[in-house]
């Protein structure tokens, strides 16, 4: 379960990553930025 948070956390923060540098989205964009940053601590907080 925690390995599936991170790859889903990777791919949010890349499609971020891809969709605020290549074109403006409005908030879609940072949306995606927060619910990867929630999944990876999820990930850590779980894990500790």
């Amino acid at each position: 379960m925690r390995s599936l948070l991170y790859i889903i956390a990777v791919i949010l923060i890349i499609g971020w990553a891809i969709g605020f540098f290549a074109y403006s989205a409005g908030s879609i964009i940072h949306l995606l930025l927060v619910i990867a940053i929630i999944a990876l601590l999820l990930g850590v907080i779980r894990r500790a």
